[in-house]
This record gives C-alpha cells, sequence and structure tokens, in this order.
C-alpha cells in the first residue's frame, strides 16, 4: 500500500496536534502541509521503525524544531495574544519541548517509546519532560482547593499534594454540611470529594450542593468507584480509586484546571447515599 494511503487516516489527528501546538489553526495547518511536502520529496527516508503514525508525527516534529524560536523557552512568550480559548493560552505558557511531551502523551496517547522516537530524546528523558510540564501547568492554573473527605491521613495526604502542586487548600470537610459551610465563605476553584462521608452523608449530594452555584472541576477520589460508573449520565470527568497514586492525583488535578473541565451535577447511585 502506498505510503500516501497509509497516513491519511492519521492527518486529522496530526493537525488537531499541530493546531495545539502552535496555538494557531492557520500555522499548525501550514506545519502539516510543510511535513507532508517533505514526506513526498523523499519517501524513502520516512521513519517507519514505531510505525506510520509515530513516523508522521516525527517528520513534522523534526520541521517543527528545525526553527529556532520552536526550541527555546521564550517561545512560550510568543502566544497569540487573542488565543481562542483557555485551553490555548495555557498551552502556550508551557515551554516547547514539554508542550509537545505533554500532548503526545496526554492528547494523542504515545507511549513513553513512541514520545521519545518522535522527540529524538533518550527515553528517560520523557518522564522529566511530563514531570516539569507538571510544574509548568500548575504556575499556570494554581487555585483555591476544597477537600471533602472524611479520613483524616487521607485528608493530609491530599492537602500535601495539591499544596506541592501550588494550590492553596481552603478547607477539609468530613461531612455533607461542613462542605455547605466552607463554600458559604470561600469559593473553591477546585474540588477534591470522596463519596463516603463521617455522617453517612454523600460526597455526590455535596459536590452537587456546590455545583448548582458554581462551575468548577470535580475530582472523585473513592474506594466505592461503581457508585459513579453506572452507565448513566452525567459521569464524572474525573474519578480516581482508592488506593490511590499520588503522581496519578496530580496529573489529574493539573488536567482538569489545565484543560479547564468544569464539572456537571451528578446522578448517585441507588446504592448511594442521598442524606438531604
Amino acid at each position: 500500500m502506498p505510503l500516501s494511503k497509509d497516513i491519511a487516516p492519521h492527518l486529522p489527528y496530526l493537525r488537531r496536534y499541530a493546531r495545539a501546538l502552535t496555538g494557531s489553526q492557520a500555522s499548525g495547518d501550514a506545519y502539516v502541509v510543510s511535513t507532508l511536502e517533505a514526506i513526498i520529496e523523499d519517501p524513502k527516508a520516512f521513519p517507519a521503525d514505531h510505525g506510520v503514525r509515530a513516523g508522521l508525527y516525527k517528520v513534522f516534529s523534526q520541521l517543527w524544531s528545525s526553527l529556532a524560536i520552536n526550541r527555546t523557552e521564550s517561545a512560550a512568550d510568543e502566544a497569540p495574544l487573542h488565543a481562542p480559548s483557555s485551553v490555548a493560552r495555557n498551552l502556550a505558557a508551557l515551554t516547547p519541548r514539554s508542550r509537545q511531551a505533554f500532548l503526545l502523551k496526554t492528547v494523542e496517547g504515545f507511549t513513553d517509546g513512541d514520545i521519545a522516537s518522535i522527540l529524538n530524546i533518550p527515553i528517560d528523558q520523557v518522564d522529566d519532560l511530563i514531570a516539569q510540564c507538571g510544574r509548568e501547568m500548575a504556575r499556570c492554573v494554581s487555585t483555591d482547593v476544597l477537600i471533602i473527605e472524611d479520613e483524616v491521613v487521607i485528608s493530609a495526604d491530599l492537602v500535601m499534594i495539591a499544596q506541592d502542586l501550588g494550590h492553596s487548600v481552603i478547607g477539609v470537610a468530613r461531612t455533607r454540611d461542613e462542605a455547605r459551610a466552607i463554600v458559604r465563605e470561600r469559593k473553591p476553584g477546585l474540588v477534591l470529594a470522596d463519596i463516603q462521608l463521617a455522617d453517612g452523608s454523600s460526597g455526590i449530594d455535596a459536590a452537587n450542593d456546590i455545583l448548582s452555584d458554581l462551575e468548577v472541576p470535580i475530582i472523585f477520589i473513592t474506594a466505592y468507584p461503581e457508585r459513579l460508573l453506572t452507565g448513566e449520565r452525567p459521569e464524572p470527568t474525573f474519578l480516581i480509586s482508592k488506593p490511590y497514586r499520588v503522581d496519578a492525583v496530580k496529573a489529574t488535578i493539573s488536567q482538569s484546571l489545565f484543560f479547564d473541565r468544569k464539572a456537571t451535577r451528578t446522578n448517585p447511585s441507588p446504592t448511594g447515599s442521598t442524606t438531604p
């Protein structure tokens, strides 16, 4: 099969990546066109060792990185002044290399091996770039965090995780009523919520109370994911099962804020508490 036919199914995704990376539809599409021209000019040089899709992104990356401004940290300052969304503005604030690694991992779904090949770096540098990206993301989107969790050890751990990312914790609620009281005083920019709370009340209900007045990302951290993953709608965008990994919590916090993912009111399952 001709290389052009192998590449064709992957072009919409490359355009998505290019637009996110450059912060501009016109600029992103122009890079994609140049990528295709480079492949047409020398198809035998196409790097297919990690598959056609990774090879396509590698050619794009080589072209994009050939411009000096795209390799320097100052490139983050060249973001469009009128970025189309908060996501585009956040992406533009990341340094170029970490922005590439982040998008390739979280948006395009490549493995670390693929990313190393695409960016032409040692595989152990991929984790370093992702970690760097996490720190940069936290600086972009620092906010006030409300934690709804009745287990003292876990709530203390979540406080440390949030603070390590540069966020401020405005309170820890052990019950639905405590959560209500905190929100009356302070408006959180992010909520971390367990489902089963100290007095038998529901973290789902507490979250729905908050969402009746605010648009805010909510991450459920629970030992009972089946109470939310019922196949019904709406379901939460962000759900972490206990026992959790600290790096998973950090990544989820950063992504929920970075991508500006607001939550919607969630219907509790029949097995969940619905204390009024």
